[in-house]
């Protein structure tokens, strides 16, 4: 079994390319300031309520508003902000192959997350491959300790047992 956890795809998405706007442009402040004012536009950008503003490349927030760093430490070497951001965000999953495979591809969302940018991106692949969305506890990172993990670690042995 498969279990992804609200997936970044932007690319079955009605605001599909606002949200690919706002991925480059997270990566191309990486590139360009580094981690803090890089990662402060990514909460920021999932952390949106509904469709992703079109003017959203233009917000800068504050990185100590969230406890990042302000200042570039001039590494580029951060798994997710780097090339990755604007390859993932750009892949087209092959939906009728995923369909056909054997092996059950469940999609999960966190329920604190309703209607934020990976939430919207669960419920648009659920809808892709013909299924529904399970709604874990807590928020994206609800198996962390700022989450709720028990009742992350029970919706997960649920899932898998009856996945099987």
């Amino acid at each position: 079994m498969l279990v992804a956890h609200e997936p970044p795809l932007a690319t079955v998405l009605p605001d599909r390319e606002e949200a690919l706007a706002a991925t480059e442009d997270i990566h191309e402040t990486y590139e360009r300031d580094g981690l803090g004012p890089a990662m402060a536009k990514f909460i920021a950008f999932t952390s949106v309520r509904g469709p992703t503003p079109p003017d959203f490349p233009s917000h800068a927030p504050n990185p100590s508003d969230v406890g990042l760093p302000t200042e570039d430490d001039g590494s580029r070497d951060h798994p997710l902000l780097g090339p990755h951001m604007v390859c993932v965000t750009r892949y087209e999953p092959d939906f009728d192959s995923l369909r056909a495979a054997s092996t059950p591809i469940v999609i999960a969302g966190g329920a604190e997350s309703e209607g934020m940018f990976p939430y919207r991106a669960a419920l648009a692949v659920a809808e892709r491959l013909g299924t529904e969305v399970v709604i874990f506890p807590s928020h994206h990172g609800g198996f962390h300790e700022q989450g709720d993990p028990d009742a992350f670690a029970a919706t997960l042995r649920r899932v898998l047992t009856d996945a099987r």
